[in-house]
């Protein structure tokens, strides 16, 4: 076989593995909106179909794992193109735990159905899945371009999604400090604002190893972050 047809078989497989890392993300998208939508809406349904669509998440992180190893012991690739594959087993694994919180919050609506969502809690967290998801679809976006300045700004990015979740924690609790009948729901929906914190998080992992694919160096500085539930406590009387 010729080195011209080698590299060929091999830019078709690299191919391959970006169109399903973009597949995978196109779903970890719709997952976590329809988990938020199933929650504010109350449709067990969709959060039924949801929670099934995981196990294609996971068959496609256990494919792309399987593929990107077999390529590594076939091609033996260096530099850019290892980093290539590398790049590709790390943001799968990021975008399948993307679906696993998908997952965890469409399990929690039978819990909050029969309380409902006090619609103030319901456009909060809506609020901040919408940031969560414009940070997960920005950076597929520059997965396709492989451009690690953008790469940078959405890292950047990530303190947004702790400031608005720490805003979300203070009302929550501030709920249940008003009528002890919202503690359970409201205690569903700080590991759903939790979760939904989490996949902005993973969209930065993402961010970061875009970066190191393209550059092969990690972003300079730590990572900017703005979550300060640590600190909340319960005003005094």
């Amino acid at each position: 076989m010729s080195t011209a047809h080698i590299y060929s078989v091999f830019d078709e497989e690299l191919k391959h593995l970006a169109r399903r890392i973009a597949e995978m993300g196109g779903m970890a998208e719709q997952m976590v909106s329809d988990s938020i939508q199933s929650l504010v809406t109350s449709d067990a349904a969709l959060a039924q179909r949801v929670i099934s669509e995981d196990l294609i998440m996971d068959a496609t992180e256990r494919e792309i794992g399987d593929k990107a190893i077999l390529m590594i012991a076939k091609r033996q690739p260096v530099a850019s193109d290892l980093r290539e594959i590398m790049g590709s087993i790390r943001i799968a694994a990021d975008l399948e735990r993307v679906g696993d919180l998908g997952k965890s919050n469409a399990k929690r609506v039978i819990a909050v159905q029969s309380a409902g969502i006090p619609r103030p809690l319901a456009r909060g967290l809506e609020h901040l899945s919408e940031l969560a998801l414009s940070q997960l679809k920005d950076v597929l976006d520059v997965y396709s371009t492989r451009s690690p300045e953008k790469a940078e700004q959405i890292r950047a990015r990530d303190e947004e999604i702790d400031a608005m979740y720490t805003s979300l924690f203070r009302e929550l609790l501030t709920y249940m400090m008003e009528d002890p009948r919202n503690i359970t729901p409201c205690t569903h929906l700080l590991f759903c604002a939790k979760n939904i914190e989490r996949i902005g998080d993973h969209a930065t992992n993402i961010a970061e190893t875009i970066y190191y694919m393209s550059t092969g160096e990690q972003p300079a500085g730590e990572r900017p972050k703005d979550d300060n539930t640590a600190s909340v406590v319960q005003p005094a009387e």
